[in-house]
């Protein structure tokens, strides 16, 4: 009989069949690591898939947008704020101006919203306005809400939380964060500055938080005196349009060129295409940058992310593979050929990412899902609906099904190439020399590093904001490109990198020099954990630089008005004008009892002192038609306000657009160098005075300036040749053209004065100090002003609330509250040692996971040891060293390759964002995670080990 040797017809599907099989039935006999990889792929699958569906459930929905702002009514009209009849709205904001000329019309007058409506409809009016209640002696402001709230057409946006409608006049509906800061209950009685009311029932605005404390009346309860306060009052009142007919675009550019916004339920449902939406002669609104930007912060993240779970699963599959070497050397003698061998290693990759990406997703948007539903559930506005991103959760189940069979792929391609005799001679499958890895480690190396560079100069290659703007998608593919690249590059290089660092180890310990050793020996089980550890270590680094870099940029936009939990209370008030017009003087009061109240209603005060300043401005009329004819300052009133000029050459450069060219300029930086300044921006005083408000101490210098009739200035844009020009303005004039838009208004009286520059602690509003004689020289003025009070940390809102009640009472004034700088820094250092503690965590765990891997497969060598006569501290010792090397090698390759490209993302990103770099916190990891590693491989291995009859020789 001929042997036919052709090919079998469809033989190569019935093969992999088989490897499905047998795949399936090793994944059923090793639960455990079957369970490790799916967890390892499945937890960044969840974790992208969630993070993505919150971002996106943070957007508005058109749906939503109607149903949370008009419930079933039609349309929302009110008051736009345009500064011409050119403007444009958003189609989905009736309150924003989406495309405009900008040319303020000092003609232009806005039109009453209630002319405008159409007939044929129903029209609710909501008229929003002020109130207070009494907290002790003084007034706390309340929000309260005029509306028919339970009218069946406010159905989604009006909810009726507990209770019942009103009955009487002297009822009323409240917000559930009313109750909860007055320590109120239903039933319970308020007094209000309109009127006494009792609460029967709480209501949830679907476009307002539970927490905020609002009061709602109806038509009749509150009296029109008070809903005519404030120069605002008019324009605060929105009408609600009832009917069946739609509210066009048409309709809304009508009302739009009289000043009126117009939120339509058909419109937001069916928006104007972009032409329709932008004024005559205005080019195209441009996408903000600020999505780019988080955009690339998560790329940068996932990436890292995914690719150090592929390395973990990877180590798996590699442990893996070793453990069937004599199963698959079987199959391959009884006939399999290298793909079918092959193929049953990467079917286990198949198996295990198709229920891992499943299951992650699935974990994901179900997590997701619960937040947002938790979140709507406490009234908050945070989340405005669940709402999947398809695309990006298709893109991470790719991403993490990819990974997993790369991980398989490289242990199956080695099980592979072995011979099938040797393999059941020796039981295990030789160890390549990784020229091949190295080579290729070498030839990534320098394509990342160009990758990295070409996305810096690309950034940088941009000087004017808006065409960086328009770069950052192009600039961002490539930081995130080559980091990926740079740490494959160590990851093929790590090999070469155990040998180099391994060759000496003559003078090691006997643990070190042994673990050094056997690292060396066996790559194949030391290169998975390294480069594991490495892709762990660069996803902390990583993020622990973006993080620090964004909360540098918080501080540096933060406005800030004082040192934290610093406050300034006035010692002198402006009192009402009598009834024929005239003034009268201010009432003062005494610094010591401002200071026993706060401390008698907080007790956190660190310390008080008062702070002098020129006279402020006081009984001086504004406006125009304002009458300038006269002098400045009588008597009885005083209209100079007095700041330091920017000298020519000074100015910061920004764009036509008043967009900051360069926030690295130190034109750009610093006190007042992008703001105007206020009455309270000179100070008078010495170096206790400089130490306490600029919390810097003032050097010999800068007294010496003092002392000669100088000034200390805070920021050296205002100096040049070591003077600064000290000029008093006249707040009744304003300015025709100023070169510097930060003076508003004419000067008057000017000083050359000696300068010297003290920059304080943080970018505060003022612009320097001088001394008492110097003041008083100038005919200044300088009067004690405010009492400055540093607490010894911030107060709670039931604090603050005491406070403002206590100090009322010494004012006898019930208007006048109390508010502490919060600053920025509070929680800062919590969050980063958090982030420091999470990233551990991870790196921990993969050091962990890598370590008793590697310990799996290095039983055999310990059992060698023990048979030879070795003690279980040495084993010990050796375990404890083998995690101590490759955690601190990983460590210090993946905080170098995380560092770098976060550093050149976070430069390039966002535009906003400092870039800072946490030195103490990475030091924290890179000590912490290595030594870690170590003392929990030498606590978990075993002194005595199990024999098995394979190791007897049975």
């Amino acid at each position: 009989m001929r042997l036919d040797l052709a090919p079998v017809s469809k033989g190569r599907r019935s093969s992999f069949r088989v490897a499905l099989r047998v795949a399936r039935r090793d994944i059923r006999k090793h639960k455990g690591r079957s369970l490790l990889i799916i967890a390892l792929i499945m937890l960044p699958v969840a974790g992208m898939t969630g993070a993505a569906t919150l971002f996106q459930s943070i957007e508005r929905t058109p749906d939503e947008i109607v149903g949370y702002e008009l419930g079933e009514t039609q349309a929302r009209f009110s008051t736009l704020p345009a500064p011409n009849a050119d403007s444009v709205q958003d189609p989905l904001n009736d309150e924003m101006v989406a495309s405009s000329t900008g040319v303020y019309d000092p003609d232009f007058e806005a039109a009453d919203p209630r002319d405008l409506v159409p007939p044929g409809y129903e029209v609710l009016p909501l008229r929003q306005f002020n109130l207070t209640t009494s907290v002790g002696a003084a007034l706390v402001s309340l929000q309260g809400t005029v509306v028919d709230a339970l009218h069946p057409a406010f159905a989604g946006k009006f909810t009726l939380l507990d209770g019942r409608a009103p009955q009487s006049a002297g009822e009323a509906l409240v917000s559930p964060g009313l109750l909860e800061r007055f320590g109120l209950g239903l039933g319970r009685t308020t007094t209000t500055s309109v009127g006494t009311f009792m609460p029967v029932g709480t209501i949830r605005d679907a476009d307002a938080s539970d927490r905020t404390s609002v009061i709602f009346l109806q038509q009749g309860q509150v009296p029109e005196t008070a809903l005519n306060q404030g120069p605002q009052s008019p324009h605060s009142t929105s009408y609600y349009l009832v009917g069946s007919e739609p509210v066009t675009w048409p309709q809304v550019r009508a009302a739009n060129r009289q000043g009126v916004g117009v939120l339509s339920r058909s419109v937001v449902l069916n928006p104007p295409s972009l032409a329709e939406r932008t004024a005559d002669g205005v080019p195209p609104p441009q996408p903000s940058s600020g999505s780019v930007a988080m955009y690339a912060t998560f790329g940068l993240v996932a990436a890292l992310a995914l690719l150090e779970v592929g390395l973990l699963a990877g180590a798996a599959f590699a442990v893996g593979a070793k453990g069937q070497v004599r199963e698959l050397a079987l199959l391959a003698a009884s006939g399999a050929d290298s793909p079918t061998v092959r193929s049953v290693v990467t079917s286990a990759g198949l198996w295990l990412g198709g229920v891992a990406v499943l299951s992650g997703a699935a974990l994901g948007l179900w997590s997701a899902a619960a937040a947002v539903h938790w979140a709507r559930s406490i009234g908050s506005v945070r989340f405005s609906g669940v709402h999947p991103d398809i695309p990006l959760t298709l893109v991470a189940m790719v991403l993490g099904l990819v990974c997993c069979l790369l991980a398989a792929l490289a242990p199956a391609n080695h099980v592979a190439r072995q011979a099938a005799l040797g393999a059941l001679k020796s039981g295990r499958a030789p160890a390549g020399n990784g020229k091949r890895a190295t080579v290729a480690g070498a030839a990534l190396l320098p394509v990342a590093g160009a990758l990295l560079a070409a996305g810096w100069m690309l950034g940088e290659s941009a000087r004017d904001p808006d065409r960086k703007a328009g770069q950052l998608p192009l600039v961002t593919s490539l930081l995130i490109a080559g980091a990926v690249l740079a740490v494959v590059a160590l990851v093929l290089l790590a090999g070469y990198l155990v040998t180099l660092l391994t060759a000496r180890t003559a003078r090691l310990p006997l643990s070190l020099g042994m673990a050094a050793r056997d690292a060396a020996r066996n790559r194949g089980r030391t290169v998975p954990a390294v480069a594991a550890v490495l892709a762990a270590a660069t996803l902390a680094s990583a993020a622990l630089v973006l993080s620090a870099s964004m909360q540098a940029g918080m501080r540096e936009n933060h406005s800030w008005t004082a040192l934290e939990n610093q406050a300034f209370l006035p010692l002198s008030l402006e009192q009402p004008l009598l009834p024929d017009g005239s003034t009268q003087p201010g009432a003062a009061v005494e610094p010591s009892e401002l200071a026993a109240a706060v401390e008698g209603a907080a007790g956190k005060v660190a310390w008080t002192r008062v702070i002098s300043a020129p006279a402020y401005v006081q009984n001086c009329a504004f406006g125009n038609g304002t009458d300038a004819s006269g002098p400045p300052r009588t008597a009885t009133s005083n209209c100079l306000q007095y700041s330091l000029a920017r000298p020519a050459g000074n100015e910061c450069p920004v764009t036509p657009e008043r967009r900051v060219v360069d926030r690295e300029d130190w034109r750009c930086r610093g006190s007042l160098a992008q703001s105007t300044g206020s009455q309270r921006s000179i100070l008078v005083g010495g170096a206790e005075e400089i130490s306490a408000v600029l919390g810097r101490e003032a050097g010999p210098e800068a007294l010496e300036i003092l002392e000669a009739g100088g000034m200390v200035v805070t920021n050296p844009v205002f100096v040049r040749d070591g003077t600064a020009v000290l000029q008093g303005q006249d707040v009744r004039t304003q300015a025709q053209g100023p070169a510097d838009p930060a003076q508003m208004h004419e000067t008057v009286t000017s000083s050359t004065l000696p300068a010297v520059v003290v920059e304080p602690a943080e970018p505060l509003p003022y612009y320097g100090v001088l001394s008492p004689e110097t003041a008083r020289r100038l005919d200044l003025r300088p009067e004690p002003a405010e009492l400055l009070v540093q607490l010894r940390s911030f107060p709670s809102a039931a604090e603050m609330d005491a406070v403002s009640g206590a100090v009322a009472a010494v004012y006898q004034w019930p208007a006048v509250g109390f508010w502490a700088e919060p600053g920025i820094t509070r929680g800062d250092a919590w969050m980063t040692w958090s982030i420091v503690a999470v990233s551990a965590l991870v790196t921990f765990s993969a050091a962990g996971i890598t370590t008793g891997l590697s310990l799996a497969d290095s039983r055999a060598d310990h059992v060698t040891l023990a048979g030879i006569g070795a003690s279980p501290w040495l084993r010990k010792n050796l375990a404890g060293s083998q995690a101590l090397l490759t955690g601190g090698l990983g460590t210090l390759l993946g905080s170098l390759a995380g560092t770098l490209p976060a550093v050149l993302v976070a430069g390039s990103a966002d535009l906003r964002t400092a870039v800072e770099v946490p030195w103490l916190h990475l030091l924290a990891l890179l000590v912490a995670v290595p030594l870690a590693g170590a003392v929990l491989a030498w606590l978990f291995t075993r002194a005595r080990l199990p024999v098995s009859g394979r190791t007897l020789g049975t």
